[in-house]
């Protein structure tokens, strides 16, 4: 993009959303199966494993739609375009969120429903993005086959990221197969703090993913100054964003935390696992700009970064 490109860089996301296909088509191949197993290594209790198992069933359907959402997503990134993604965001959470309350409440369809919500509303968002990106490509002529050597590269690329994003969800896995066998309490809380990460995550993600996109152009186009000037800027942002969401979840808690529960335990429960997330979020605003900064820059980061 930086050095005038287009079509290459179109071909480039177009190899990534058939590696994301592909890789998708093999975890709902593993999933399917693997599903009971999974639910008994989290140690899942026995009232909760049924419906572990029926929800873990029916979203690994929706895996392949939500990576090529991912490498979309990624596609628009790149190409400077971060409106449309908010467009197709914001109409797929109100999708899902429409489509859970009907098939769970109005079907009477359970947990399966809320399962069944979210895989519509994630091919929804992929059929979205591939119109865009299909249109974008024709446009400038760039080739919508796949190509194996295309794809070979995006998964040499992306290995590193691979490593990091699946260091990052061990460490969540973990916690929650540790909250699981605590009790009822501390999964039902831990479930709450780990919502309410996610949110902060992707808040701060939103720098890092301009980082990313505003120095790969700045570095694509032979400006070193430039995007030195933009890193600088962006990890400023990242520490006042991260002070600014940490203070707000801990004063804001007597308004969300109603919404997830109304038991008095865990409530308890979840008070100190909050405080540390809110401290912790101006640290994770530098690390999170810098991931997107040394992705941008093509150096891959190994360490755990946000889930993107």
């Amino acid at each position: 993009m930086g050095a005038g490109d287009l079509p290459a860089a179109i071909r480039q996301g177009m190899d990534g959303i058939w590696l994301a296909l592909l890789l998708g088509a093999a975890v709902v191949a593993l999933t399917l199966p693997a599903a009971p197993w999974l639910v008994d290594v989290f140690g899942a209790s026995h009232t909760a494993a049924p419906h572990a198992v029926t929800y873990l069933r029916i979203s690994s359907l929706g895996i392949p739609a939500m990576l090529v959402v991912l490498a979309a997503t990624g596609v628009l990134r790149g190409l400077q375009d971060t409106r449309t993604p908010l467009y197709v965001a914001i109409g797929g959470f109100a999708a899902n969120g429409a489509l859970n309350l009907g098939l769970v409440y109005g079907a009477g369809l359970g947990v399966a429903g809320s399962a069944w919500g979210t895989v519509v509303a994630q091919c929804g968002m992929a059929a979205a993005y591939l119109t865009v990106v299909v249109r974008g490509a024709r446009r400038h002529g760039a080739s919508l086959r796949p190509d194996a050597t295309g794809i070979r590269a995006s998964a040499r690329a992306g290995v590193p990221l691979l490593v990091r994003t699946l260091s990052l969800r061990a460490v969540l896995m973990i916690a929650t197969a540790v909250a699981a066998r605590l009790g009822d309490a501390e999964v039902a809380a831990h479930q709450i703090i780990l919502s309410l990460w996610s949110l902060m995550a992707f808040a701060l993600d939103a720098i890092a993913i301009a980082g990313q996109a505003i120095i790969g152009r700045y570095l694509g186009a032979d400006d070193p100054r430039g995007a030195r000037q933009v890193c600088h800027r962006m990890v400023q942002w990242g520490v006042v964003s991260g002070v600014v969401l940490g203070v707000l979840l801990v004063l804001a808690r007597p308004l969300f935390v109603p919404l997830f529960t109304g038991d008095t335990v865990v409530r308890d429960t979840l008070f100190p696992a909050l405080l540390v997330v809110a401290v912790s979020q101006p640290i994770a605003g530098v690390v999170f700009v810098l991931d997107g900064v040394l992705m941008g820059a093509g150096t891959a980061p190994i360490w755990p970064g946000p889930c993107c």
